[in-house]
């Protein structure tokens, strides 16, 4: 009988498979996001969009745990963080480099390790630290005096709220919503990022949130169940089967498809500083020790 952790079994191939699939929808959220805010919506719009879906369904195993108020309280507060932390992402989409906004949101192991550190003494290991340093070293490399116009500069800074706020999120989720199974923490998350997002969407003129042609509902519910949810589900089904070493690497994927992306959807020309970057990066996730605060961030992929 085949073991599941043998490459060769099936079980392995396609839980790997899953893993790359899910990264890859993850990777496609541009071409989503800025659709619809090139079509006039509001960025925090694209966000709170991204992740109700994610509330409607989830909502009933959320309230299975309703008795561990605490939990839920630190699961809703770190969604609230990603959400707005996204608009920040989806506003440098409008006017960065695809390659350029990727490399920093990749950044978001680095904000895992200085919170965990920080907030709850979880000291980083040294590989952790060395692979952290490539990914800062890589988005230093894309966003370097002269990389960016200096115009698009203060959207570039405000696009780092993304990967802190995940990285927050990972650390909270290691330490503090263990208590409560996958798909409860994906939906308290999410809850947390339209709770946080929907004072924003109430101050906003009703057409800047609402998509003005059925074309614009198409890319709300594709952001919403093609970028989010479905793959969340595929990430944390397949994850823990492959194990954390195995996922990481296979979801290194998404970068090079932000790439893709940016090349084939909107004429973006790659450069060999974005090349570079891209191989810091990838290397970075290959050596980052296999801690189960890995797999558990997995859950959190809000992203992204």
């Amino acid at each position: 009988m085949q073991s599941l952790t043998d490459p060769l079994n099936p079980r392995l191939g396609l839980a790997t498979l899953g893993v790359v699939v899910a990264s890859a929808l993850f990777g496609i959220v541009p071409v989503f996001a800025r659709s619809l805010t090139d079509a006039g919506m509001a960025a925090h719009a694209v966000a709170f969009y991204r992740y109700v879906l994610a509330v409607a369904v989830l909502m009933p195993v959320v309230w299975h745990w309703r008795h561990l108020p605490r939990t839920l309280a630190w699961g809703a507060f770190v969604g609230v963080v990603m959400g707005l932390g996204w608009v920040g992402y989806v506003r440098a989409i409008e006017v960065v480099p695809l390659s350029t906004a990727g490399v920093l949101y990749m950044t978001y192991p680095a904000f895992a390790l200085v919170f965990s550190w920080a907030l709850f003494g979880d000291r980083p290991s040294g590989r952790g630290i060395i692979a952290s340093l490539m990914i800062v070293a890589a988005a230093a490399l894309v966003s370097r005096p002269g990389a960016v116009p200096p115009e698009h500069v203060p959207a570039l800074i405000l696009s780092l709220a993304a990967p802190a706020g995940f990285g927050l999120g990972i650390s909270v989720l290691v330490h503090r919503l263990i208590d409560i199974p996958v798909l409860a923490r994906i939906g308290v998350v999410s809850a947390g990022s339209v709770i946080g997002l929907a004072p924003l969407m109430l101050a906003t003129p009703l057409e800047a949130i609402v998509p003005a042609s059925a074309n614009g509902w198409l890319m709300v519910v594709g952001i919403g169940l093609g970028t989010a949810l479905i793959p969340q589900l595929i990430y944390t089904f397949c994850s823990p089967l492959i194990g954390t070493a195995r996922t990481a690497m296979a979801g290194s994927i998404e970068l090079p498809v932000m790439f893709a992306v940016g090349w084939f959807f909107f004429n973006e020309s790659l450069y060999a500083a974005q090349g570079i970057a891209l191989i810091l990066v990838i290397a970075a996730i290959v050596i980052t020790p296999a801690k189960r605060a890995r797999s558990i961030a997995a859950t959190l992929k809000p992203g992204d």
